[in-house]
């Protein structure tokens, strides 16, 4: 199924390195290569002289030096974060230490719905625990500096406080790791809801901006045909669950097997997080059962 997405996987960045991406707009790859991260996180810089860093990055001292590179003779005055991954926010505290720039976000790491009784979440090493904005942002609220305005808008779903941000007056969206052209985006419980991600690709769809800057990989060049694939291939793996459950009750292994073909082995955990991310949506939906609410260990059917 992910065949019918037309990735795009050319991407020949090296890390530290400044490059222009749009106008305006400075990307500079952090060094954290991995099948979650694909060749490493995209931070960028924009505006000039006065200038916004966008996903600050792994607190890699690589990576911040690269960064405090790229914008030596300038000054940092804000530093936004589309959500607190390790991966995208961990570098903020150091730069807002080198440069006094503020730290803008949504909030601190929070997941979409509260543990059940005996669960722990899966990716709670991916979370920066430890990270706190100087600014709580809210959906439509404007970051500004000379020559740019940054537009947040609420992407629940990867994560319960992930936001895009739109550069406006230039066609241009930084998505995070909500839409990426190299892959779809993991949405595990508890900390990301598929319901919500749904509904996220959906309020994107409907905005003007059609070039992509994401989390990890190249732009996304065609974001309103790319999203309609994205939304749905979510469809056909609902549509793939609810087939699979025709045949009889399943776990979540046993739906995995049925519905990624030749997936990678470094990655059948992420897939069941997602799977079980579909099954909480199906459920609330009245159009699967288990018992109790939805778990990885759980078994799932078709309702009488």
């Amino acid at each position: 199924m992910a065949d019918e997405i037309p990735f795009d996987r050319t991407f020949e960045t090296a890390p530290g390195r400044a490059e222009r991406v749009a106008p305006g707009v400075r990307r500079i790859l952090a060094p954290n290569p991995g099948p979650f991260t694909f060749t490493g996180t995209c931070t960028y810089v924009i505006g000039e002289r006065r200038v916004a860093i966008l996903d600050p990055g792994p607190n890699d001292p690589a990576h911040v030096s690269a960064l405090l590179e790229a914008v030596r003779g300038e000054t940092v005055e804000n530093i936004l974060v589309t959500h607190t991954h390790r991966d995208h926010s961990t570098a903020a505290a150091a730069i807002r230490e080198r440069t006094g720039a503020k730290v803008f976000a949504e909030g601190p790491h929070r997941a979409a719905r509260p543990l059940h009784l005996g669960e722990t979440n899966p990716i709670e090493a991916g979370a920066d625990r430890d990270f706190v904005p100087n600014v709580r942002l809210r959906d439509g609220d404007a970051v500004e500096g000379p020559g740019y305005v940054l537009e947040a808008i609420a992407t629940p779903g990867h994560t319960a406080n992930h936001l895009a941000f739109a550069l406006r007056g230039a066609n241009c969206l930084f998505s995070g790791d909500h839409v990426m052209a190299w892959s779809t985006s993991i949405v595990a419980p508890p900390d990301g809801a598929m319901g919500d991600y749904m509904a996220s690709l959906e309020k994107l769809r409907a905005r003007p901006e059609t070039f992509y800057l994401p989390g990890h990989g190249p732009p996304v060049r065609d974001a309103h045909a790319f999203l309609d694939r994205l939304i749905a291939h979510r469809g056909a793996r609902e549509v793939a669950i609810l087939r699979r459950l025709e045949r009889g009750e399943a776990d979540i292994p046993s739906l995995v097997q049925a519905i990624y073909i030749g997936l990678d082995q470094r990655l059948i955990h992420a897939a069941a997080l997602t799977t079980l991310a579909h099954l909480e949506d199906l459920v609330s939906r009245g159009l699967v059962a288990t018992k109790g609410p939805p778990t990885l260990a759980g078994r799932y059917r078709l309702p009488r």
